[in-house]
């Protein structure tokens, strides 16, 4: 298996390269050059019933080749799912008829990130000791993947991480997570930005050449392939227990940087039978407007109570761009250069309908959000977080304009509602405890660093500690 970049201009990459590099060297970001094979019906029937471990290496093995062992790639995959604490990992859960949540938040951090990063902290530990060498991991994170990286990453031998935050910006139990860990080779810094600039800073550490070879950069935040493709695992698991391939379903995916639900058109390609995939924002709502018209325009960001999805620049847009261009990477650039010079652009509507179907998009306010978490609890007795409603308040708004009965739709429930007790106790009244594992976590020291919105102090900042961690 071959990769390549959506900009064009860099070499193409195994997937050893791939997961240690993260974004390419020419900006863009990678995706297969060709397939993976995509599974036939019997291939789909096969995995029906298999333990989810089992599942993910084999979606992962399409993915990196012949690049790791077998056996080893199933080792891997068995640990990683492990410690989650459903059987199930990745449990459906109805909520009404045809209408589901697929439950993403029993891994460590109580979120989806958990999914990819906690196979990816492992892949990362293989890789490097086969090659004897290690790399300092850099990553934005408007709330969950912070977390998510540092647990898979702390301790390692082979890795330093450096995980950005947008200050004041995520949730308190979000930051916790974050800053209560201490090991040697984890450094939390809050930014004075949002999280547009913590990831505007990542992307221009590893657009210097010089920074980046001297650092050994490496990407854990869903520019990384490999995270793409272990989220794929999730949409075949719950799709499969709903009766594909004989039956198409849909998922309604809450967004901000458009890698998970991208990950659901990967697993359409892979032959998955996905009838719409739903893009669902809150205010900051440039996804559903540029899904719907064609026109991706920065806009101010309006602080919300969901605020992982609080975002005007998606990453993981640049690769549906690739997608809906037919793999024309000068079509791609000139569209990122238009929206990095003037801050807009605008897309073609024969690409645009070469999406429609399956994506299609809403939007949700804030007063939807906290109407969502307590019609869910009236309903069905279940918690859910901001995201997870803003996801559960789009889908029913399609499953009444779309005359698609019988299709099952299936909500990703993204983080556990404890993450964000306000947004909940303003909606129900209830406060929701954390898990035993945290329940100290208030208690817990902090350690962390404030840095300003800029480029050379935080490359000043991660230059020392990072020799520091390595010496």
């Amino acid at each position: 298996m071959r990769y390549i970049s959506t900009r064009g201009r860099a070499k193409a990459s195994g997937f050893e390269e791939v997961l240690l590099a993260g974004l390419a060297e020419d900006g863009g970001l990678y995706v297969p050059e060709h397939g993976p094979e995509p599974f036939d019906a019997e291939g789909m029937r096969r995995l029906q019933g298999r333990d989810y471990a089992e599942v993910a290496a084999e979606i992962l093995s399409r993915f990196a080749g012949d690049a790791i062992d077998p056996d080893r790639l199933a080792e891997i995959t068995r640990e990683s799912y492990a410690g989650f604490t459903h059987r199930a990992v990745a449990p459906l859960v109805q909520i009404g008829t045809d209408e589901w949540l697929l439950e993403l938040f029993h891994g460590p951090t109580l979120a989806f990130k958990d999914f990819a990063l906690q196979v990816l902290g492992r892949l990362y530990q293989h890789v490097l000791e086969k090659r004897n060498t290690r790399v300092t991991i850099v990553g934005a994170t408007s709330g969950d993947t912070g977390s998510a990286a540092i647990e898979a990453i702390r301790g390692r031998s082979r890795a330093s991480i450096f995980i950005l935050h947008p200050a004041g910006k995520v949730s308190e139990v979000q930051r916790l997570q974050m800053t209560t860990v201490h090991a040697p080779n984890v450094h939390n810094i809050a930014i004075d930005g949002t999280f547009d600039d913590c990831q505007a800073l990542v992307k221009a550490m590893f657009n210097d050449a010089a920074f980046r070879k001297e650092m050994h950069l490496s990407g854990v935040n869903s520019i990384n392939w490999v995270r793409i493709a272990l989220q794929v695992v999730y949409y075949f698991t719950a799709a499969l227990a709903l009766g594909a391939p004989d039956r198409k379903v849909s998922f309604c995916v809450p967004s901000g940087n458009f890698g998970n639900v991208f990950a659901g058109l990967v697993a359409l390609r892979m032959g998955l039978p996905i009838s719409r995939l739903v893009v669902a924002s809150n205010e900051n709502d440039i996804l559903t407007r540029v899904l719907c018209t064609g026109e991706h325009r920065l806009a101010e960001v309006c602080p919300t109570i969901s605020p992982s999805m609080d975002i005007q620049i998606s990453s993981n847009f640049e690769r549906l761009l690739f997608y809906m261009h037919e793999g024309d990477a000068k079509q791609v650039s000139a569209l990122m250069h238009d929206l990095a010079d003037k801050g807009v652009f605008r897309i073609d509507p024969q690409a645009m309908d070469s999406i429609r179907p399956p994506f299609v998009a809403g939007r949700c306010d804030d007063a939807q959000t906290l109407s969502t978490i307590a019609s869910v609890f009236a309903e069905t007795g279940l918690v859910i977080d901001p995201h997870s409603a803003v996801g559960v308040a789009v889908a029913r708004q399609r499953m009444k304009e779309d005359d698609e009965a019988g299709t099952p739709m299936i909500s990703l429930a993204t983080a556990h509602p404890a993450k964000f007790p306000d947004a909940v106790e303003r909606a129900i009244g209830i406060r929701p405890a954390l898990p035993a594992h945290l329940a100290d976590l208030h208690r817990r020291p902090e350690h962390y660093t404030s840095l300003p919105n800029d480029l050379p102090s935080l490359m000043h900042h991660i230059r020392a500690h990072a020799d520091a961690a390595q010496g």
